[in-house]
């Protein structure tokens, strides 16, 4: 288990033990950013693979 696993593993236990519907609100936002954090870095990650082994940019 990496560290963004634990860190949204812990924000959701948070989540589901809170009462207060702004603390809920921000644990649950701050889940989806971390989340969100890394599908755009494997995307960015993709495209950088792509573009380092494209042919047509080895010239350049």
């Amino acid at each position: 288990m990496d560290e963004q696993e634990w860190v949204i593993r812990e924000l959701d236990q948070l989540f589901d033990s809170s009462q207060d519907y702004k603390q809920k609100a921000l644990l649950k936002a701050a889940a989806d950013l971390i989340r969100e954090q890394e599908t755009r870095k494997q995307q960015l990650q993709g495209e950088l693979d792509g573009t380092l082994w494209s042919p047509g940019n080895w010239g350049n």
